[in-house]
């Protein structure tokens, strides 16, 4: 896969094509790339070996800083998250996957269900001017 078709898949999965998320789990089964291997741990965070694999691909500074940042998410540490995306994005100002994994990185695919909406969980309505 091309650095190209990685990035349009991102862009893709980012702007919620369920097809973008079934690729990138399947690509990931193969891939060597740190970029598809990142995005497949926080798609599929009950196979930790994703990210290990990521982590053991990455061999530029960009590819090592959006694995840490990627494994601050799956451990829930939000002040690391923060501080780790500003960091990257100071110096990938264009990086659409960190500012996506900064701001939850949440897609709705088989491995991250849809939230529902339960009783009372729906917005109040606006009242009625008279």
């Amino acid at each position: 896969m091309t650095p190209a078709e990685t990035t349009i898949l991102v862009q893709q999965l980012i702007g919620g094509d369920p097809t973008a998320a079934a690729a990138i789990l399947t690509r990931a089964t193969t891939s060597t790339e740190p970029t598809v291997l990142t995005i497949a741990a926080l798609l599929n965070p009950q196979e930790p070996k994703l990210l290990a694999r990521a982590v053991a691909a990455a061999t530029n500074r960009q590819d090592r800083q959006l694995t840490a940042l990627a494994a601050a998410h799956l451990a829930g540490d939000r002040d690391r998250v923060t501080a780790l995306a500003r960091e990257h994005l100071l110096d990938h100002p264009d990086s659409v996957l960190a500012a996506w994994i900064a701001a939850g990185a949440t897609t709705n695919t088989p491995t991250t269900p849809a939230p529902s909406h339960s009783a009372g969980t729906a917005p109040a309505p606006t009242p009625k001017e008279s």
